[in-house]
């Protein structure tokens, strides 16, 4: 397609007539990518006879092909784009980037972001060149542009990746020094001047984020550079041209170059200019730079915030700058030295006011409260602002300078309170109040830790902060109740008071002031936290709900969701009658936060956030009514959409939150529906196609949906589960690509089919095994192969007989009994078993050596035989030391609220197994003694050699069901070696001879301990029995 029909089309592609559009969009696609299309797309950009709206269509075609097709994500793809094609776009762009109007510029500044990222140094050597000729020529601000984009590349690379950025500094540096001081020296300077610094700027940010280049270092080429930083910065703006609106006004350009400039020296500041910074050639910098440079910088930046003072303009952004600045400068002695003069003024006339309520705020809280709340609460909006800075430097000041601080400052503020109390109602100040309140809440821990402050605390709130919930003033009832949350933990010595601030609080959750309603929610979640006697706010509840549901269905915010969760929490299984309500709540309003999320389409938007929170909230709920499954039939309904709309790749920012109620619907449930079982396909295509990193979190559904809904697993065939089950294990246990660490979860899931079908998929028994064995010939991680010998071990439980004619067909039986003789025998250097660490493990293995006793002479050799009796009986010895220690931490937990196990999080699931470090030697070394005594019984000598090092042997799936938790391996074992003994006499008896003295006596001792057990079960079965009568 030649240049004026590729502008006909780009034209339809415009038309308000959907058809004529939609055959415009095609024609596109079609064409895309045909040789030399990019290059004309690239020539209607850059032609000045074109229309504006065609070139802008062409634009935004070129940056979205460029995007897609210049460097494939996958390498094996096959190229779309000619290089041909490619060289011209890449010398073409670097010419026209800076003669096409901004609105084109952004477009193309995005293709040579995408095209620099991918080709250059390699496939674009000469890149550095163009640039360095054009800043020596006419072409300066393209030369500026594209150097930005090129130094943005490396601005967070680390040190190895960082090496192009020395060989650029070198190159451009002293040409932008030169640049820079010719434009510093033109008097009268346009806003364009602005523009080519604010890119100077940039660069240089770039260039010295991570690292200062070593060009940087020498003292003269430094120096340079910061006269020129210092110059601008003390220069006051010039008037001329200054935009009126404040929207406009702090993005000119000059007032652009005070950010970047202020924004570099923060830097310099707080990543290079720290005397305690290790490394020797940056200590010497730092030494450098506090002798010559922060002290002024300080100097400059108290001239520029005293603009503030006298009523002038200053940025919200170089406000919070400049604060932070400040606040760094606090702990150290030489700075602080030089603020001390001026601190007063500083504090009181310049950081105080900006705490203070103003006319912007006024203004929002009027127009838009939705903005003025989102504003608030907004992480992003703290970058921003000078109200938070200003709070941030008065913590700081007074926890590292408090002594000679605090008592000036709460001074202060009383005053305030003061003059507050003695106006009259028309000349109070409102706006001062809102600012002394929010220091005295910002203030909050270090006053609840400091007397004579401490004790005074109540007084103070039931004197300054209560009275301002019933104020005519909105603001001040929003900061009372917020100051309210802050001080909820305290102390109160008059309940009464406590209960004040509660109802106080309760009744801001109906306040007309949207804002007001918002603060009182969070501050009620304090308040909920903090409530000791739960029959203080147990006859609100219902309207505490209903208030805050009304509040959802206004703000997408998720400080809402956590105070719904708290009160959850808090009441538990009190919650049931209001479950299928919360519930439906929770569920409208998760579907308006993703209607918004998508419509702003913003990774950080609020509302993007308040979903996670409102499936968090569901999880919560649905955890407290846990013991009561006949609501999970009430709320399946409610959450089915969500569950496969999200199930989805609609759904992949919230998956993991969504596969949590899955779990919680399949787990607590009566029975698992037929609309739960829709799920199914669902999370295995995502599992298939995207979701390889959720599979830990799909295992558990899917382990529910066989063990709870095993008849229903077997007998379907439209669709066919069994089917569907081995499609995904089998082709995950194949794939090469995968990590082992990426697998676990598929043996796992072997598991559960062979534990819970037992009898019934003998025809599986031979596929999973086959995979298993091929799986386990390449795997390098213990962890994992410990994990598949187990499939093996469940298979043996399964049917001893069937599992090894299958082992004998394939010829594996030696290798893999080999293996699992050698996984059990590992030792750690602190002589602790290194393998099969859980109790879960060890009963795996248990029954499944012990399964193999059973089998007939001929099937089992005798020297087999003998070595898989001596296993059994070791990891019998292990399995009753664990459960012992564990019922032994559970009582000094119980006890002492004393941690016992450790959590998964170091149960080594995404590490070696036997590379962790063995900090704890000597106090294992202690606890093992006591546990070889304990276990006397058990066996006769007090070596610990096969204990367990109990520091990693729990993990979360020690909480999940398991049908063989009703079989005890101890009785089990006996019954065998029993029914053996009855059946083959001259056989048992031979076996027993092979058994030394040692392993003798623990077979005596696992006999006694059976029996033991036996008599256990039985009166826990009666008294399980009698219970519902008593």
């Amino acid at each position: 397609m030649d240049v004026p029909s590729l502008v006909v089309v780009l034209q339809a592609a415009l038309s308000p007539n959907p058809p004529e559009r939609k055959a415009a969009e095609e024609s596109l696609n079609q064409y895309q990518y045909t040789p030399q299309h990019l290059v004309r797309l690239l020539q209607i950009v850059i032609d000045n006879n074109c229309s504006m709206a065609v070139r802008q269509v062409a634009s935004i075609q070129f940056k979205n092909f460029i995007a897609k097709n210049w460097a494939p994500l996958d390498p094996s793809e096959p190229q779309k784009i000619l290089q041909s094609d490619k060289d011209v776009v890449r010398d073409h762009i670097l010419v026209f980037v800076a003669q096409v109007p901004p609105l084109l510029r952004v477009q193309l500044g995005e293709c040579l972001k995408t095209i620099i990222h991918a080709d250059y140094p390699e496939q674009w050597p000469r890149l550095l060149d163009w640039v360095k000729h054009n800043l020596q020529d006419q072409q300066v601000y393209g030369a500026l542009f594209v150097l930005q984009i090129l130094a943005r590349k490396y601005e967070f690379k680390s040190e190895e990746e960082r090496t192009p950025v020395h060989h650029i500094v070198e190159e451009t540096f002293p040409h932008l020094l030169n640049i820079f001081n010719r434009l510093v020296q033109i008097e009268k300077p346009a806003v364009e001047v602005a523009d080519l610094i604010k890119l100077i700027c940039k660069i240089f940010w770039s260039s010295i984020y991570l690292e200062i280049p070593k060009q940087l270092l020498d003292p003269n080429a430094f120096n340079a550079w910061m006269m020129l930083f210092l110059n601008v910065l003390e220069r006051p703006v010039p008037l001329d041209g200054q935009p009126v609106d404040p929207e406009l006004r702090k993005s000119w350009g000059w007032w652009k170059v005070k950010k970047w400039i202020v924004h570099i020296l923060n830097r310099l500041y707080t990543r290079f200019g720290d005397l305690k910074l290790r490394n020797p050639e940056n200590r010497a910098f730092a030494q450098m730079f506090q002798k010559n440079y922060a002290g002024k910088i300080l100097e400059c930046h108290l001239n520029l915030l005293g603009v503030i003072r006298l009523g002038g303009y200053l940025p919200d952004r170089v406000t919070n700058l400049i604060l932070q600045y400040l606040s760094n400068s606090i702990s150290k002695n030489s700075m602080y030295t030089l603020l001390q003069p001026q601190l007063d003024v500083l504090l009181f006339e310049i950081v105080f006011p900006l705490m203070c309520f103003n006319d912007n705020d006024q203004k929002l809280w009027e127009e838009d409260p939705h903005e003025y709340v989102r504003k608030g609460y907004d992480i992003i909006e703290d970058l921003y602002s000078p109200r938070t800075a200003s709070m941030d430097f008065v913590s700081e000041l007074v926890r590292k300078r408090g002594k000679e601080n605090l008592p000036k400052f709460i001074q202060f503020i009383v005053g305030i309170f003061k003059r507050y109390d003695e106006a009259p109602q028309e000349y109070k100040p409102y706006r001062q109040k809102d600012g002394a309140l929010l220091a005295v809440g910002a203030l909050c821990d270090k006053l609840k830790q400091t007397e004579p402050y401490k004790s005074e605390l109540e007084h103070m709130l039931m004197q300054h902060v209560f009275p301002e919930f019933r104020s005519p003033v909105g603001h001040l009832r929003a900061k009372a109740a917020w100051v309210a949350g802050q001080y909820a933990h305290v102390n109160f010595t008059d309940k009464n008071s406590f209960l004040q601030a509660l109802h106080s609080v309760v009744s801001g959750l109906c306040d007309p002031e949207l804002p007001v309603r918002v603060d009182s929610v969070f501050a009620l979640r304090s308040f909920v936290e903090a409530c000791k006697d739960l029959n203080d706010i147990r006859p609100i509840l219902p309207q505490l709900l209903d208030e805050i549901f009304k509040l959802m269905n206004e703000v997408e915010n998720e400080d809402l969701v956590f105070t719904l969760e708290t009160i959850v929490d808090k009441f538990g299984e009190e919650m049931a009658p209001y479950a299928l309500g919360l519930c439906q709540n929770l569920a409208a309003a998760f579907w308006r936060c993703m209607n918004t999320a998508e419509a702003d389409d913003e990774a950080d938007d609020p509302g993007a956030l308040a979903a996670v929170g409102c499936l968090r909230a569901i999880s919560t709920i649905l955890e407290s009514v846990s013991r009561l499954p006949h609501l999970f039939v009430q709320v399946e309904a409610t959450l089915l959409p969500i569950m496969q709309r999200m199930l989805t790749t609609d759904g992949q920012e919230v998956f993991e939150e969504v596969l949590e109620i899955v779990s919680y619907m399949t787990f607590f449930s009566p029975t698992i529906s037929l609309d739960m079982w829709s799920l199914w396909p669902l999370m295995i295509e995502a599992l298939a196609d995207w979701a390889i990193d959720f599979f830990p979190n799909i295992l558990v559904p899917l382990d529910n949906y066989v063990s709870r809904g095993t008849a229903h697993f077997l007998t379907c065939k439209e669709p066919d589960y069994q089917q569907s089950l081995w499609n995904m294990i089998s082709s995950i246990m194949a794939d090469k690509n995968l990590e082992d660490n990426d697998i676990e979860p598929a043996p796992k899931l072997i598991e559960v089919v062979l534990q819970n079908c037992r009898g019934q998929v003998d025809h599986w028994v031979e596929p999973y095994l086959r995979i298993t064995f091929d799986r386990l010939q390449r795997t390098e991680n213990s962890r994992l192969k410990c994990l598949l010998v187990q499939v093996v071990a469940n298979a043996v439980y399964y049917n001893a007989a069937l599992t090894l004619s299958i082992l004998n067909k394939f010829a594996v039986t030696t290798e893999v009994f080999n293996l699992w003789f050698q996984l059990l025998q590992q030792v750690r250097k602190s002589g602790v078993r290194a393998n099969f660490k859980r109790e879960h493990d060890k009963k795996v293995c248990c029954l499944g050596l012990t399964s193999l006793l059973a089998l007939p002479g001929e099937q089992i050799a005798w020297e087999a035989l003998g070595r898989v009796f001596r296993a059994a009986l070791d990891l019998l010895v292990a399995y009753k030391d664990q459960v012992a220690e564990a019922a032994k931490e559970e009582e000094a937990e119980d006890d002492d609220d004393m941690d016992g196990f450790q959590t998964d999080e170091e149960d080594g699931s995404d590490k070696e197994m036997g590379d962790d470090a063995d900090d704890d030697e000597e106090a294992d070394s202690l606890r093992l003694q006591k546990l070889a005594a304990q276990a006397k019984a058990f066996r006769d000598n007090d070596d610990d050699e096969d204990d367990d090092d109990s520091d990693d042997d729990f993990s979360d799936d020690e909480e999940m069901q398991s049908p063989i938790d009703e079989v005890d391996p101890f009785i089990f074992f006996v019954d065998i070696v029993k029914a053996l003994q009855a059946s083959d006499p001259v056989k048992f008896q031979n076996l027993m001879q092979t058994l030394d003295f040692h392993y003798q006596a623990i077979a005596n001792g696992v006999a006694q301990h059976a029996e033991q057990r036996r008599a256990e079960i039985e009166k826990e079965k009666m008294e399980k029995a009698s219970a519902p009568s008593s």
